[in-house]
């Protein structure tokens, strides 16, 4: 990448609200099981790497969102754990019996979520 490139994607990331970096890596990692998805055959090998890309990204946001002192509301602390207790859960079975069809709800919900910070 060159200079310039470098500079400009340094900036648009110190530029990003938290929302949008929350909503950023959502997709980036919704892109990593998209690729993996989209050419299972070749990408069978990444498949970890990718789902616990997800996993940190999850981990993180189940934690900020459920701690005593976020100013979220109960309920959707309470949503939020629940979403996450099923992405785990998902995360685990597709490592264990693998299949490209599984990693379709963790794509899609990194993507709602991710355009839910949008707004």
């Amino acid at each position: 990448m060159s200079y310039g490139a470098s500079a400009y994607a340094r900036v648009s990331q110190t530029a990003m609200s938290p929302r949008e970096a929350e909503a950023a890596v959502l997709i980036k990692a919704a892109t990593r099981l998209q690729a993996v998805q989209a050419d299972w055959e070749n990408q069978k090998g990444v498949l970890a790497e990718a789902l616990n890309f997800n996993q940190k990204v999850w981990t993180i946001i189940a934690g900020a969102a459920t701690t005593p002192e976020s100013p979220l509301p109960e309920p959707i602390k309470n949503s939020i754990a629940q979403l996450s207790v099923f992405v785990f859960r998902r995360m685990i079975d597709t490592l264990i019996e693998p299949s490209s069809d599984k990693l379709t709800a963790l794509i899609s919900i990194n993507h709602n979520i991710a355009a839910g910070l949008r707004t």
